[in-house]
């Protein structure tokens, strides 16, 4: 025994792997509770995570000899590990620390859970009495709102009815109206023709002078007012048969609000009068989760408001449409006369700019171009001193480089040196200044070269534009008829 307890320590030494089904000794002394790690750490076949199912689930194992034996067949004695004493194969798993621990936790958990469940009953009773009377004060709210909204379908009711009433009187007028403006059009169409033909022709302006001048705006005025005098006696007569299929449309769409709101009435009016005591009640399971609704009372208020103001809006079109029927003619021949002297002497002036600007932009091109001359010559003058710069900075840099082969102690840093060092420093700042203002000269050129090509162009256009305004515009402008075969009878 005494041999084999010697021999233990060096077999430990450098434990060996060993099947996984044999567990470590855990020692039961006193030293092992206070650091329950070994100090030599045991193979990863020999170690056990640190769980209580493992070593309950191993524990449930009665421990036997026979499968070291039976694993120790074939091995040296020299090899074989040494039998594990009695002490050494029991099993603890936690200190009495642990046990008086766990039992007190045990105690407060229960007494905690006691007081949860005294609390919870007490909270459920509260809270019945608290659900019951939400549930009744909702339900005499929503009884109240279906009141109210009855009441606010029925205002809205009568307030369809009245409009619908006004806009059928309005389209019966308008439907007599409308047979007196089918004899108004007549020689209002050249004039229209003129002026749409001068916008067609400047708009092949180019470039700058598609700008929308004064010529532009007194085209579009005469335009306007030609269409005022003109095409309202053709629009009228659309705008009679447009007003009246518009006013059928509200008077459609007040009828059918009309109907939704008699049948949203009558439900809603049902709804009102249901208690818990009434028949046809029952459970529709879900129905809460079904939001089939597609306004709020806003939107519902502001579509039937919006629906009587269409319709106010209609009617009141066409009260504005028969009036002007009966004024329209008297003041058109007067009023396209007056916007086609305008038209003319907006051309004049418009000419006269664009006459001057030509001019300043040929002198501007001459100028430009003596300029480009003088640019060129100096960027010639610049790259040849820059070249002028290439010799000195030659000599100065083979100086330097003769001098680095002196030998030794001749290898000075003398006044020679710092002076060779200085001349290639000043001429390469000298070629960097010259080469910043050659760019700078070619940047400039450039820019000569595109203002001669914008110049240029700028001569195209305007040459373009004032044939427009001179030979064609006013050209057509000169047949314009007159004041007689303007008006036509009603």
């Amino acid at each position: 025994m005494d041999s084999v307890r010697s021999a233990f320590p060096a077999k430990f030494a450098h434990p060996r792997s060993m099947p996984t089904r044999f567990l470590p000794a855990i020692h039961t002394t006193a030293s092992s509770y206070k650091n329950p790690f070994p100090n030599r750490p045991l193979p990863q076949s020999y170690s056990l995570p640190w769980m209580p199912s493992t070593y309950y689930k191993t524990a449930a194992i009665k421990p036997t000899l026979a499968p070291l034996a039976k694993s120790s067949q074939g091995i040296s004695a020299g090899k074989k590990l040494p039998s594990l004493s009695t002490s050494t194969t029991v099993f603890t798993r936690y200190t009495p620390e642990d046990w008086y621990k766990s039992n007190g936790t045990n105690c407060r958990e229960s007494e905690a859970s006691q007081k949860n469940a005294e609390r919870l009953r007490a909270d459920t009773s509260r809270l019945i009495d608290d659900k019951y009377r939400q549930t009744k004060k909702t339900q005499v709210e929503s009884t109240r709102n279906l009141g109210v909204r009855a009441n606010d379908i029925a205002f809205w009711k009568s307030e369809l009815r009245h409009e619908l009433d006004e806009v059928i009187g309005e389209t019966n007028a308008l439907t007599d109206v409308k047979t007196r403006l089918e004899r108004a059009l007549a020689e209002s169409e050249a004039p229209l023709q003129v002026a749409q033909e001068c916008l067609l022709h400047r708009e092949k302006r180019m470039g700058i002078d598609l700008v929308r001048d004064n010529v532009e705006e007194q085209l579009l005025t005469e335009v306007d007012v030609i269409r005022s005098c003109r095409e309202k006696m053709q629009q009228f007569l659309d705008k009679a048969k447009a007003q009246i299929l518009s006013n059928r449309a509200a008077q459609h769409k007040l009828e059918k609000d009309l109907a939704n709101k008699q049948v949203a009435h009558r439900i809603d009016d049902r709804c009102h009068h249901l208690m818990n005591t009434s028949h046809g009640i029952s459970y529709y399971r879900g129905v809460e989760q079904v939001d089939a609704t597609i306004s709020v009372p806003e939107s519902w208020a502001k579509f039937t408001n919006d629906n009587i103001l269409r319709s106010q809006s209609q009617r009141a079109a066409s009260a504005k449409l028969r009036g002007d029927i009966e004024n329209l003619l008297p003041v058109t021949a007067s009023e396209m006369r007056r916007q086609f002297n305008a038209v003319n002497v907006a051309f004049t002036k418009r000419i006269a700019e664009m006459a001057d600007a030509k001019r300043k932009t040929q002198t501007h091109l001459a100028k430009t171009l003596q300029e480009i001359f003088r640019m060129e010559r100096n960027i010639e003058a610049i790259q040849k001193a820059i070249r002028d710069q290439g010799p000195p900075l030659k000599v100065a840099q083979t100086r330097l480089d003769e001098r680095t082969r002196r030998p030794n102690m001749e290898l000075c840093r003398d006044t020679a040196q710092l002076r060779l060092v200085n001349e290639v420093r000043d001429i390469g700042e000298t070629v960097q200044t010259l080469q910043q203002q050659l760019r700078d000269s070619e940047d400039a050129l450039q820019m000569l070269v595109r203002a001669k090509a914008v110049l240029q162009h700028d001569l195209a256009v305007k040459a373009n534009s004032l044939f427009i305004d001179q030979e064609k515009c006013m050209g057509m402008r000169k047949t314009f008829p007159s004041t007689a075969r303007l008006l036509a009878p009603i």
